[in-house]
């Protein structure tokens, strides 16, 4: 298979549109679920495996899982993308469900933490080259119309299904102990996701030739045979929409790295039941889940850059509420308006980069953006560790909410409106399409 070939699995004459795509659409929605759920298995029961079994009680080591996952999961994500343009996208499909099949048995019967921290390490893999494949290829499969839509289902699925296996873990673990029951869960989903994706998937890079094929071109700037760094600087610096969205969901991850890792231990100290701290562990997915089904199609009529503002800010202030109260309903409250706010950025984001890049390299700045947003798992949670040590678990959640309204405030100044219905905000209006 050449690059330019689309692959024995696309039809001589490719049409783009849900409509046109919807029975491969929804498997890949599908599919994506399963990629979700392989995090879900860690998100209630992993932070009191350190705790509890390991012993670990150092707050900075016991988040090495989540910084070992970030760091290869960003790393992936960059490569993701270059693979997919070079040799389509069902093969990094397949190989992304390969490498995390072992991740459940390693947390089922890891003698050490170490084994752990390893596990993470195949699951970064793991999410890096499938929900990077699965974004890229509904992206290829709807065309520009309903970009935002498309991405708010494909997040829905991906972090409903986050939502559900948390709270099904936190009961599990509950009833039949913190290993291995909860685990078998995302065994099941490794199989089902790789024998899917094996049999099922069809191919979607010549979808992505199809719209670049009629694409047309408004600057000098937009051409289809940038390098591989020169989209790295455009999706990174140099392009006001691309680097907020960029910078954007690097801080959103931020807290999702913080929800992940300390959340529970939070939880935890003022006495709750695993149950209950699966509860609290299962809204803020659960919300920001289902709250996609929404937003995504939301910033098709109303534009990305708001959505993007405004999901930042209640962010922020949703961090600092769960910092700032004590009770189960409370943080309940906190959780689900922390999920609003993420929903509203999510898919946006995504359909935002969608917009700008060009077909041609649009799966390489898709990398580059998640090798931002997940490269910060790493730095973020070793940050809220080593704040959480040295000062307290409240100081490092003041500290993420305040880089989270921050983050806000640069896309509200710095970036233009990139959906071709609204009208240019304030920010810039330099487009490379």
């Amino acid at each position: 298979m050449t690059a330019t070939d689309p692959g024995p699995d696309i039809a001589a004459v490719v049409r783009l549109g849900l409509k046109e795509n919807l029975a491969q659409f929804a498997l890949l929605v599908g599919v994506n679920a399963l990629v979700g759920g392989m995090i879900g298995q860690e998100r209630t029961v992993l932070p009191l495996l350190a705790k509890e079994v390991f012993g670990l009680t150092a707050f900075t080591a016991t988040l090495t899982f989540i910084a070992a996952f970030g760091a290869v999961k960003a790393v992936t994500n960059f490569f993701a993308g270059t693979l997919s343009d070079r040799y389509g996208r069902k093969p990094v499909l397949v190989a992304g469900w390969i490498i995390g099949t072992p991740v459940p048995i390693l947390l089922m019967w890891a003698p050490t933490w170490g084994w752990i921290v390893f596990a993470n390490v195949l699951l970064g893999v793991n999410q890096g080259l499938t929900w990077s494949t699965t974004v890229i290829m509904k992206i290829d499969l709807v065309g520009p119309a309903r970009r935002g839509f498309a991405m708010g289902l494909n997040e829905a699925a991906g972090y409903g299904a986050v939502a559900v296996t948390a709270l099904a873990t936190g009961f599990i673990a509950e009833h039949a102990g913190l290993r291995p029951a909860p685990f078998f869960l995302g065994l099941a989903y490794a199989a089902l996701g790789l024998g899917l994706s094996t049999v099922f998937v069809r191919e979607t890079r010549g979808h992505a030739q199809q719209e670049a094929a009629g694409h047309s071109v408004s600057n000098e700037q937009h051409r289809e045979a940038l390098s591989t760094a020169e989209i790295f600087r455009l999706t990174s610096f140099r392009d006001k929409a691309l680097s907020s969205c960029s910078q954007a969901g690097l801080v959103n991850n931020l807290n999702d790295g913080l929800a992940w890792g300390l959340f529970p231990i939070l939880f935890a100290s003022a006495g709750l039941s695993v149950g209950r701290i699966g509860v609290l562990a299962a809204l803020y997915p659960a919300v920001w889940g289902v709250g996609q089904l929404y937003t995504g199609g939301l910033s098709d009529r109303v534009g990305r850059k708001p959505l993007i503002v405004a999901g930042m800010l209640i962010q922020g202030a949703a961090i600092a509420w769960i910092g700032a109260t004590h009770t189960f309903a409370a943080w309940a409250a906190g959780a689900i308006l922390l999920g609003a706010g993420t929903a509203m950025v999510y898919p946006t984001l995504l359909a935002a980069i969608g917009d700008v890049a060009h077909p041609a390299w649009r799966a390489r700045s898709i990398g580059v953006y998640r090798l931002w947003r997940d490269g910060v798992f790493a730095v973020g949670a070793l940050l809220a560790g080593i704040l959480a040590d040295a000062i307290s678990i409240p100081a490092a959640i003041y500290a993420v909410a305040a880089l989270t309204a921050a983050s806000g405030l640069v896309a509200a100044f710095r970036m233009y409106e990139t959906h071709p219905g609204p009208r240019p905000t304030t920010g810039g209006s330099r487009r490379y399409r």
